[in-house]
């Protein structure tokens, strides 16, 4: 793919230490490219890693995840997404593995990853661990990824209930990393529908936006604490995205910020020049 300066796509995002006063290990990135010198078709690639591990290293891991599976995307055709998208996730926790084997105070460090890939509206999306992506149509908020937790593995199993998810001292048990001694499974479904199976959330990939539609990547320390029709009510309410970044992290901090909390907005634009409807003259004399 070929870097462009502009995006097709309105973007915003944020991240901050929080309240607790622990370093910011979350990262992200948001670029813009066209497909081909052949292909015009304009991209935008936007990655959230959440660092875990202590003694700084949750920011090392967090950075090579970024920096790789950037480098991943940018350097492939974009012509099978969600391969390349697994392969390059695959090569930043191998990264984070080696970085780790090399240095004995970055032992165990490990990161999240979430990724939305658009293609023209074309939405491709692969995460892993517990950052999220959600859509945004209209007034509804829909969460397009499940969490790879100790709690919801238990909610699905019926161990416990979604009211004891929130709460739950197991909450921030992560089942699935980059930078573990395997490489992670990367879940491709994107959920538009809750009740949806697997083979049918993953069938998703390639999911056609709409004009005014808004897609949402973030860390957990945004979603322990607003919750996800807030988040939805708190977009809307702010047609300005960087009003709505700002708003979202705010309330997060005012709620005990006890994480660093990233935030990242995509908007598809609004048909600048919708066509009107053609009366009968037009029809008849054949204009557009």
């Amino acid at each position: 793919m070929i870097r462009a300066k502009f995006p097709h796509l309105h973007i915003a995002a944020l991240s901050d230490a929080g309240m607790s006063g622990k370093n910011n290990e979350d990262r992200f990135e948001v670029s813009s490219f066209q497909m081909a010198e052949d292909d015009p078709r304009s991209v935008v690639f936007a990655v959230v890693a959440d660092g875990i591990g202590g003694h700084q290293a949750g920011e090392v891991a967090a950075e090579l995840a970024v920096s790789y599976i950037t480098k991943g995307v940018a350097e492939s055709s974009g012509r099978k997404p969600e391969r390349i998208l697994e392969q390059a996730i695959h090569d930043a926790s191998a990264a984070i593995v080696q970085r780790a084997a090399e240095d004995e105070k970055q032992r165990g460090m490990g990161a999240t990853c979430a990724c939305a890939w658009v293609i023209d509206r074309s939405l491709y999306t692969a995460y892993v661990g517990d950052s999220r992506l959600y859509l945004l149509r209209g007034r509804n908020i829909q969460r397009l990824t499940v969490d790879h937790t100790w709690v919801q593995e238990a909610y699905e199993k019926g161990v416990i209930t979604k009211e004891q998810m929130r709460d739950h001292p197991n909450q921030h048990v992560i089942r699935r990393h980059l930078g573990g001694a395997k490489l992670p499974e990367v879940d491709f479904r994107l959920r538009v529908d809750d009740s949806e199976s697997r083979e049918e959330a993953e069938k998703n990939q390639g999911f056609l936006l709409a004009p005014g539609d808004v897609v949402l990547l973030c860390s957990d320390g945004l979603t322990d604490l607003v919750w996800d029709d807030e988040i939805g009510n708190m977009i809307y309410a702010r047609p300005d995205l960087n009003e709505a970044a700002h708003a979202l992290v705010n309330l997060a901090n005012e709620r005990g910020g006890h994480d660093n909390i990233t935030v990242v907005l995509l908007r598809v634009p609004q048909d600048e020049k919708p066509k009107k409807s053609r009366g009968l003259i037009d029809w008849i004399l054949g204009n557009d």
